[in-house]
Formats: C-alpha cells, structure tokens, sequence
C-alpha cells in the first residue's frame, strides 16, 4: 500500500503554465503521474504538455473528477492558490513553492485545519509513491518500491537516505518531504500517524534538523502511539545557536529545545535509533526490519 497518493490519484498542477510548473509536470506525467488538469487565473482553455489548462482549482476539479493538488505559484500568490485548492475541495494539496509569508500559511493552517484536506509543504520537494505516482520536484530514479516509510523536513537529505535505502536494496513504500518553514501542513505527527496505520508500511524513517520542537513531539507520539519501529537522524549538529541555518524554521533560540541534541535525546528515550550519518540510519534500519 501507501499513503496520501498512489496511482489512482487524479492531479492538478497550480501554475502549470510557469517554467517550473511545466517542466515538473513533464517530469511527473513521465514517470506515470495521472496528471490531468492544470490551473491558472486568465490561461484557460491553453494545454501544456497535453494536459487541459482551467481558470479555476473548482473547475478542473469538476471536469477532470481530480483529487490532488501540486502548487507551483510564486510565493506572494501561492498563499491563495492553497485557499483556492482548500476551497474546491481537494483530498490533497502539496505546497512545492519557497518563500511563502509566513502571515500568509498561518491562514492557510487555520483554513486547513476546517477541512479533511491534507495539505503537505510548504518548502518541500513533494511526495512519491515508488512506481506508482510522484508530486513535485523528487527524483524519481532513485526510488525504489518496499516497505520503509520515509519522512523528512530537508529534500537533500531525503535523496541522501532513499538513495542509500535503495543501493542497500531497501525499498520505500511512500517518502514525504514535509518542508521546512516554521508553519507547515501535515507535521511529522500526522505522517507518522498515516505510516503507522499502513500495513505495508513495516518501518519508518524520519530526518528532522535542528529548530523548533517538531522532533520533540514527534518523539512523544512514537513513544506512545506507535508499534511500526523508526530510526531517525537529525542535521545540524553543528550549527551555532540563534543563526538560521538553511530552512526558514532551522534557528535554535538557545533555550534548552530545538537543538540537535534535545532532539536526539528525546528520539532515543522513545527507543528510536539516531544514526551519525544517512549511511548510518540505513545500518539501523536493517537492525529494525
């Protein structure tokens, strides 16, 4: 199985006509994405890479019975494009665009949290079902169909961990890059919830980094909701305090929490293995299967 998306998913593509938004539907469609729509205000009635062009999310819903959502608007109009997915509505909306303000997502999380849509990003290269569909900007050679879930705020480091997954012969039921700015959609929680109900899913990966207490309270979850085993690896060990480091909600305020240590303490307390290193997590992946 998988979760969030597999190869029944029906996909919109939000700024279908922009150079990234045509070329990653290109790269969707050939890695067999059932992408059937796109949607852009004034650009109706247009095909881009053979897929029929709406005005409208509500509208390309409606005549192409679509499911799903990938949004590549730029940031100062991509805040709506979410409203406008949430508003259709959608079963999933996947936020690929760098830069939204942060005024703008907390709308839309609090518009999110009224629906059953699952909203995933911003700031993250998407989702991938293996051989079956990919949403976003993901490699999806490197990917391999199995059964570790994989789940991650970095895309870099997601290619890392699924690249010496699959050269180990470890396949991957459904990998999610859950991005990294300080207000995102679905949180570690809800995607080690999603993993945990899959039962195909027999092990999971989750790569977190330093800042904010996500790590913290995913640690609590595994520690009292989950039998599925997780190993887990934290970047940034090195990172000074108080100075962002890559991802907008990569700042340790020097408190006692968002560290990487506070992170990793609290992961192997709730008995989840931290490996040194992407090869060193795949080491303990194998040890959990």
């Amino acid at each position: 199985m998988s979760v969030l998306v597999d190869d029944d998913s029906r996909v919109i593509v939000q700024g279908i006509t922009g150079g990234e938004g045509e070329f990653h539907t290109e790269q969707m469609i050939d890695y067999g994405t059932n992408v059937v729509a796109g949607a852009v205000p004034g650009k109706g009635g247009q095909e881009v890479a053979g897929v029929p062009v709406y005005d409208t999310v509500a509208e390309a819903a409606e005549a192409e019975d679509a499911d799903t959502s990938v949004v590549f608007v730029p940031p100062a109009f991509a805040g709506d494009a979410c409203f406008e997915a949430l508003d259709a509505p959608l079963d999933l909306v996947v936020a690929i665009t760098e830069g939204i303000p942060t005024q703008d997502m907390a709308r839309v999380k609090r518009a999110e949290e009224e629906t059953s849509t699952y909203l995933v990003g911003p700031n993250c290269p998407g989702l991938i079902t293996p051989d079956e569909a990919k949403l976003g900007i993901l490699p999806g050679n490197i990917f391999e169909t199995g059964n570790v879930g994989l789940i991650s705020r970095s895309g870099t480091l997601t290619y890392q961990v699924v690249d010496s997954l699959t050269q180990r012969g470890i396949g991957q039921s459904t990998a999610i890059g859950i991005g990294g700015d300080p207000i995102i959609g679905t949180s570690f929680i809800d995607a080690l919830g999603l993993f945990e109900d899959d039962p195909d899913t027999d092990a999971v990966v989750m790569c977190g980094e330093i800042g904010g207490e996500d790590e913290e309270q995913a640690a609590a979850f595994i520690d009292e909701h989950m039998d599925t085993p997780v190993a887990g690896f934290i970047a940034g060990r090195t990172a000074p305090p108080g100075k962002r480091m890559g991802h907008a909600g990569a700042i340790v305020s020097g408190s006692g929490t968002g560290t990487a240590q506070s992170k990793i303490d609290a992961l192997e307390s709730a008995g989840v293995p931290v490996g040194d290193t992407p090869e060193e997590v795949v080491d303990n992946v194998e040890d959990l299967l």
